[in-house]
């Protein structure tokens, strides 16, 4: 290092005595004829100026003692706020608030924080929207935005709807591809979350993007999966609700799930309502199910057929129920003479009655009132299988026609029996009346059409004819009465046997 000094001082002295106005000697003469290697060359002799105005003058303007180098620019911080005045005149013409911006960095100069604002309007992105997160303007355009968009877009979003995205989440422009936005793309693919449905659940919840791997996620994951919901439902049912990820186990999914079994819904139920239909989970549990509980109760639902009625339709627990039941019961006895009582009945064993339309209703029973069907006949009919109003026309029509034409039954049968219409007339009624034809067979509509196909080829190959039989009975956490047959007791099963039977009914309704 000591062979540099006398080159250093002598480079020194050379600026000296040339900015300074003094006398050059002899050798300085040759060393600007003839420079030294070692020394570095400026093309710009304003470059040297600085240097030498900066060693000789910072005692006096100390403000300038500390020059620093912002966006490829040595700039002073005098030069360095007049810039950002400037920009902030250029933004506020614009129309962009410029409060939040003070504790950030602004760029150097007006055209690149105009590159950036132009980048964000090609976007799609308006002023207004600027204005709800003025801190993306701290973006930049080439280390920020492009390389967060390409990644967005990588990822499923596609590019006319980023700006959307950016609008809904604007945080996303200061995240790290590498750091932040892999590593969430990465989890939810370990959820088996659909390559193609990555675009769709992050434009439903783009907060993803910013939660943490460690956190709120992978807890509410596992508290599912230990309520028996299966871990290869936890993909389809992130795509249809993504929201759950950023719940809280402990004071939103658990106290739900805990109030459900509570009210006798057993755990596995209370699973598979989830994989099916996991916008449950968002159902307020104090605003929203608890009220709906209590007016199901309060309609004259029993209480023992609660958990059945929710199993069946687990919307009811999110729905203006009362509204929505006040509205139906008024409806059932003005045009189908049926008493609250009956409306009860009724939405025990079919709880969507209460979000079907009224012109809906009113179709299958315009056709049985056209068919000489007396409304008080009608009203049984509904009360003991609501289902028929959910039948289509046609097919009731075409039902009707083959019970009046083939089977020449009285009408009798089809008011005591209309569970008749819910039945497929070429898959069961017909094969079914052709064979008790060909056997000599005459019984009632229950005893042909309410079994398996395997239980009617039984009753065909017996000598004998069952009687009719109702189907069994179920009582939450009483006993299981299967007519006909011994009385199952909860002593003589396990624990488990009132869940298993609700389960398996559940699944078949």
């Amino acid at each position: 290092m000591s062979y540099l000094l006398p080159r250093r001082n002598k480079f020194l002295s050379l600026i000296k005595r040339q900015y300074l106005i003094l006398p050059l000697t002899s050798s300085e003469t040759k060393t600007l004829i003839n420079p030294d290697p070692y020394i570095p060359q400026f093309r710009n002799p304003c470059s040297i100026f600085r240097i030498a105005h900066y060693a000789t003058q910072s005692s006096k303007f100390p403000e300038y003692e500390m020059p620093t180098v912002t966006w490829g620019v040595i700039q002073g911080k005098k030069e360095k706020l007049v810039n950002r005045v400037k920009i902030c005149d250029y933004l506020k013409g614009l129309g962009i608030i410029t409060d939040e911006l003070e504790s950030i960095e602004l760029p150097s100069t007006i055209e690149v924080m105009c590159e950036r604002v132009e980048f964000l309007q090609k976007l799609g992105l308006t002023i207004d929207d600027i204005n709800e997160y003025p801190l993306m303007l701290g973006c930049s355009v080439r280390k920020n935005l492009i390389p967060v968009l390409a990644y967005l877009e990588k990822i499923g979003i596609s590019r006319s709807k980023l700006g959307e995205f950016v609008k809904n989440y604007p945080q996303v422009l200061h995240a790290s591809v590498v750091v932040e936005l892999a590593p969430v793309v990465k989890f939810l693919r370990g959820l088996d979350v659909e390559k193609q449905d990555l675009g769709y659940v992050l434009m439903k919840y783009p907060e993803l993007l910013g939660f943490k791997l460690e956190g709120t996620m992978s807890t509410s994951v596992a508290y599912l999966v230990s309520i028996g919901v299966s871990p290869r439902d936890i993909g389809p049912m992130v795509t249809q609700y993504p929201y759950l990820l950023g719940m809280r186990v402990g004071t939103m999914i658990k106290p739900l799930v805990d109030y459900l079994i509570s009210i006798r819904l057993p755990k596995k139920i209370v699973a598979r309502m989830l994989e099916k239909r996991a916008y449950i989970i968002g159902y307020n549990l104090e605003e929203t199910v608890k009220p709906n509980v209590d007016c199901l109760l309060s309609f004259g639902i029993k209480r023992e057929l609660l958990a059945l009625v929710i199993a069946q339709y687990p919307q009811i627990l999110g729905l203006p129920v009362k509204a929505k039941m006040s509205t139906q019961q008024y409806f059932f006895s003005l045009k189908l003479k049926i008493d609250p009582e009956g409306f009860a009945r009724v939405v025990e064993k079919m709880p969507q009655i209460v979000s079907l339309k009224q012109n809906v209703i009113m179709k299958p029973v315009d056709f049985l009132l056209g068919r000489a069907f007396q409304l008080e006949d009608i009203a049984k009919m509904v009360v003991r299988c609501p289902q028929i109003l959910c039948s289509r026309v046609e097919l009731m029509k075409n039902s009707y026609y083959f019970y009046k034409t083939e089977m020449g039954r009285p009408m009798k049968e089809l008011v005591e029996y209309p569970e008749y219409f819910t039945y497929s007339l070429e898959s069961r009624i017909k094969p079914r009346y052709q064979k008790l034809q060909s056997k000599g067979i005459r019984s009632s509509l229950n005893w042909f059409l309410n079994c398996s196909d395997q239980r009617f080829e039984e009753r065909l190959e017996g000598n004998f004819i069952d009687p009719d039989t109702k189907g069994p009975i179920f009582d939450m956490g009483g006993k299981l009465e299967m007519p006909g047959g011994e009385i199952v007791s909860d002593e003589e099963e396990d624990e488990d046997s009132d869940e298993e039977v609700l389960y398996r009914r559940t699944l078949t309704l």
